[in-house]
């Protein structure tokens, strides 16, 4: 008796699991439809796929907000929650502000001529680049990069 529960709940917990994987494939396989369409079909840039997604989701929680005004509604989460730590402000801003003032250090002592090397390694690096942009996407140099 105790084998069958048991047995039951773990095909529950099976079809569960293959149900949620079968979502999961849908939306990546229509995310990445929608993703290519905008990008190659359209001949758009991935910045311009985000800024197109973020007015989507803007105007979507605007319209979603009147409506729960109109209807009396009360929101589930107050925006005015969604504040970061003093901390990890200041955080963030360092290791931003450490990131470009090494990139700009590297560029001043390429810049100087003082260090042949970093300069010829720069122009390398910078020239590879634009070649590489104009024979790919940014998509696929971003996509490279990665792997």
């Amino acid at each position: 008796m105790m084998d069958n529960n048991n047995t039951a709940k773990r095909e529950k917990r099976r079809r569960q699991s293959e149900k949620s994987r079968a979502l999961i494939l849908i939306g990546v396989i229509v995310s990445g439809s929608l993703v290519y369409y905008h990008c190659a079909y359209r001949g758009a840039s991935v910045v311009s796929l985000i800024s197109d997604v973020l007015i989507v989701l803007l105007c979507s929680l605007a319209i979603l907000g009147l409506l729960f005004r109109q209807l009396t509604i009360q929101v589930p989460v107050d925006p005015l929650e969604w504040q970061i730590s003093q901390d990890t402000a200041n955080s963030i801003v360092a290791w931003l502000a450490n990131t470009i003032g090494a990139a700009e250090s590297v560029l001043r002592v390429a810049a100087t001529g003082h260090d042949k090397r970093l300069f010829f390694k720069v122009v390398i690096c910078l020239y590879i680049l634009s070649a590489l942009g104009r024979l790919v996407s940014g998509v696929t140099v971003a996509y490279a990069g990665t792997v």
